[in-house]
């Protein structure tokens, strides 16, 4: 991606065409079962297909998209999304809707993988996630409200989500183009930093989003049959779950860093846990209402920082990809998750299964962020993360920049990877780093090299 993004409105218009899908997920289930004559666990097979089939495509774009650049995959992400989910909507069999959904499911995936690495590029990652957050979660918020009033079996959510992927697409023209032959001829190369934490944070997102969805997936199916509500009801409460979902982002994004990542992450994910228990254990509108608000409310803010952890573990947003990929395998394998322990221990009891096990995850994804993100600099912390110390720097400025060493508690300076030609690489010595100065660096690199051999 450029050291220059653009403007963050095109990344959040391809981030919200390549999520809706898993954000409609509960009423394409359900519909999917009500239409076609599937049982609860064949429906959720249906929508774990296509969430695999997303998931597929983020490992396959993963470190890819810088190559290509963004407006091409986009593109062809968001074709796949209107012909699969177009498809989906015009069939009328078991075995072309499945088809339908897993094209247009890779098309979402690859839509996902492209704003995420755009995302990871940006200065400030959390800022734009939680914007696409927002924007997805107001799309869906409008769905739930009309969908069921419109009837159209289970043609209306695929067709819904096939017409925001071709609303999206003029936003396109606005992305980063394929990058020059002298680029290609030397791309950036080496191992993935922070390897150790990308994965345990990949693994966690995994089994977190799985638990999330487990839910997620049958909640219209405990407020049609446990809560006995009618589905413009459940409709109703969804949309007003999403809106207060749209309150949560916004205060995410208000917040910012000021408390790091860490304390929103660990206690999001406690409230998380709780709101599962009681929505799964709901017999009532109030109690329903009140979990799956209370559960949506909280759910966006934290995804929004463990998008913005996976981010700010690689500028060129490979962790940012391959965790949201991880997300999408837990996200595809919630719904059948879902649907087999309420089937065989009742809708309660997986409740009380799936906080148990989001209250697990919630330590070592915690630990993550207190380990790699959202630390403050704080006096050697400079020396910790390879900037430089204050004392070389007004050596070597000679005192004459200020504002070049960060206040105290100011947040963690961006990295610009710097590209060098590949014919030029072994030519590259010491002296050819010079500091700046009025003599050109000479006599100062010097001092430079013996301090920060120390």
């Amino acid at each position: 991606m450029p050291s220059r993004p653009g403007a963050a409105w095109p990344l959040v218009a391809v981030f919200t065409a390549g999520y809706l899908a898993s954000y409609l997920l509960p009423t394409v289930v359900g519909r999917l079962s009500a239409h076609l004559g599937l049982s609860p666990a064949q429906a959720g097979l249906v929508g774990s297909a296509l969430l695999l089939s997303s998931a597929g495509a983020g490992f396959a774009l993963a470190g890819r998209v810088e190559r290509f650049g963004a407006r091409t995959p986009a593109r062809a992400g968001l074709v796949l999304a209107a012909v699969g989910y177009g498809c989906a909507a015009l069939a009328g069999s078991v075995p072309l809707v499945v088809l339908g959904v897993m094209v247009g499911g890779f098309g979402s995936g690859t839509a996902t993988a492209v704003a995420a690495s755009g995302i990871a590029a940006r200065r400030d990652p959390h800022r734009t996630s939680s914007l696409g957050l927002l924007a997805v979660s107001a799309t869906a918020g409008v769905l739930y409200l009309t969908i069921p009033h419109l009837g159209g079996g289970h043609r209306l959510p695929f067709a819904a989500i096939a017409l925001v992927a071709l609303l999206v697409w003029p936003a396109t023209a606005r992305l980063d183009g394929a990058r020059t032959a002298e680029e290609t001829s030397s791309p950036i190369t080496g191992r993935l930093p922070h390897r150790r934490s990308g994965l345990v944070l990949a693994g966690g997102m995994l089994l977190w989003s799985m638990a999330q969805n487990a839910l997620w997936g049958v909640s219209s199916r405990i407020g049609l049959y446990q809560a006995g509500l009618s589905e413009v009801a459940v409709g109703a409460v969804f949309a007003a779950a999403l809106g207060a979902g749209l309150l949560g982002v916004t205060g995410a994004g208000l917040l910012g860093a000021r408390l790091g990542r860490a304390v929103p992450i660990g206690l999001g994910t406690v409230v998380i846990a709780a709101s599962i228990v009681l929505s799964s254990s709901a017999r009532d509108l109030g109690s329903f209402a009140t979990g799956e608000i209370m559960w949506n409310t909280v759910y966006p803010v934290v995804l929004s920082y463990l998008i913005g952890l996976a981010a700010s573990l690689d500028v060129r947003g490979r962790w940012a990809v391959l965790a949201g990929s991880a997300s999408s395998v837990g996200v595809a394998c919630g719904p059948l998750l879902g649907s087999v322990l309420s089937e065989e221990a009742g809708y309660p009891a997986m409740g009380l299964i799936l906080g148990a096990a989001t209250l697990l995850v919630a330590a070592p994804v915690t630990a993550v962020a207190l380990h790699t993100g959202g630390r403050p600099l704080v006096p050697g912390s400079v020396r910790r993360r390879g900037g430089a110390p204050a004392a070389l720097l007004a050596a070597t400025t000679g005192g004459g920049l200020s504002g070049a060493v960060p206040k105290l508690g100011s947040p963690e300076q961006a990295v610009t990877e710097l590209r060098v030609p590949a014919l030029r690489r072994r030519r590259l010595v010491r002296s050819a780093i010079r500091t700046a100065g009025p003599d050109g660096g000479s006599g100062q690199s010097n001092a430079y090299a013996s301090t920060s051999d120390r």
